[in-house]
């Protein structure tokens, strides 16, 4: 998806553009990148517009479902014409180690200072909150659906066909969960048993997805029964008026980031963007568009998430306590990278 959100030019921009100054138009844009689908869309409205009007700058949209072949494509080359990413954080760690990714200069992220320490890296500051939860087809299980990564698994008794996604971030989780290891014994993960479990459910797997919107056609089309999916993308479907559901329980607590790429040709507008993507007020807009949870904390004291909306969203601590917490710093780590190697030979065979 390409997309131009709002354009505001002050008049001393205009009158530049008028003469046909380039340059000057260059430092007030940024080219954006996200994943696409009703996220991205939701986002648009609750805060890349309102951002692009305050700071009175143009950012141009790109989505892209899996933004790291590209971002080392970008950097390995040297033709970098991504600025901001919206990306899972683990490449914004990855990307910044590799040199990369820009090292973030936090005074100039003010908005920064309200985000707890686990909530950023030397690389990126949290953006949102969502959970790669447990999806099904209420008319297939009617009064007993799946409620754990173990009926996932269970084949026997929740029969129906089955789809994951087509990567290891949460799935191998998924599998442990499955396999009884606790919540809060995740890490560092056992990545033979993960692979072990996975073997065993692979025959049963109708559809390895490979985007956000892949996933929500195959919940909406009925394809499969019973899914691993994002849940605003679940929320998304059901509104649509598909007979579908998910559950909390076992899900998979993840977020995005937002990091710069290394030689950002607009760098300093980047930064003015990222401090305000992550102010309280834009950040509690974002939830009143998607059922993803706010990076920035301090969004739930800014009076615009109704109590009852809060109590939805996936970083709400009664959603949370049923959850497990990805550690990126394990998915960024030697063995997260060769467990993510592993994966393709998974797949392969």
């Amino acid at each position: 998806m390409k997309r131009t959100a709002t354009t505001v030019l002050g008049s001393s921009l205009a009158a530049l553009c008028a003469l046909g100054s380039n340059a000057s138009l260059a430092a007030g844009e940024i080219t954006f990148v996200s994943q696409g689908g009703a996220y991205q869309e939701a986002q648009t409205v609750a805060i890349l517009d309102p951002v692009a009007k305050e700071l009175g700058i143009t950012i141009h949209q790109d989505s892209a479902p899996d933004a790291w072949p590209m971002i080392k494509t970008q950097g390995t080359t040297g033709k970098v014409v991504w600025d901001v990413v919206d990306t899972p954080t683990a490449n914004c760690i990855r990307g910044g180690q590799q040199g990369l990714i820009e090292k973030l200069d936090f005074s100039k992220i003010p908005n920064a200072a309200t985000l707890p320490d686990g909530y950023k890296t030397p690389y990126s500051v949290a953006y949102e909150f969502y959970s790669s939860v447990l999806a099904y087809n209420k008319t297939k299980y009617g009064n007993n659906p799946p409620n754990s990564w173990a009926d996932f698994w269970n084949v026997d008794k929740f029969p129906g066909r089955r789809a994951l996604r087509n990567h290891p971030l949460g799935t191998l989780e998924a599998a442990l969960l499955a396999d009884g290891v606790p919540k809060d014994k995740l890490y560092p993960l056992d990545v033979d048993r993960a692979f072990g479990k996975l073997e065993e459910i692979k025959p049963h797997i109708t559809v390895w997805w490979t985007s956000g919107g892949q996933s929500a056609q195959l919940l909406h089309d009925g394809e499969v029964d019973m899914i691993m999916m994002w849940n605003g993308r679940v929320s998304a479907v059901a509104k649509e008026g598909a007979d579908v559901a998910f559950t909390y329980n076992d899900g998979i607590l993840q977020n995005t980031q937002l990091c710069i790429l290394k030689n950002s040709p607009h760098l300093e507008t980047a930064y003015k963007f990222v401090n305000a993507a992550i102010a309280p007020q834009y950040q509690a807009n974002l939830p009143l568009h998607i059922d993803y949870g706010p990076g920035n904390p301090a969004a739930f004291d800014t009076g615009k998430i109704p109590p009852q909306r809060a109590a939805e969203l996936p970083s709400a601590p009664q959603n949370a306590a049923k959850q497990a917490l990805m550690s990126y710093d394990w998915w960024s780590s030697p063995e997260g990278e060769k467990a993510e190697k592993r994966w393709l030979q998974f797949m392969q065979k």
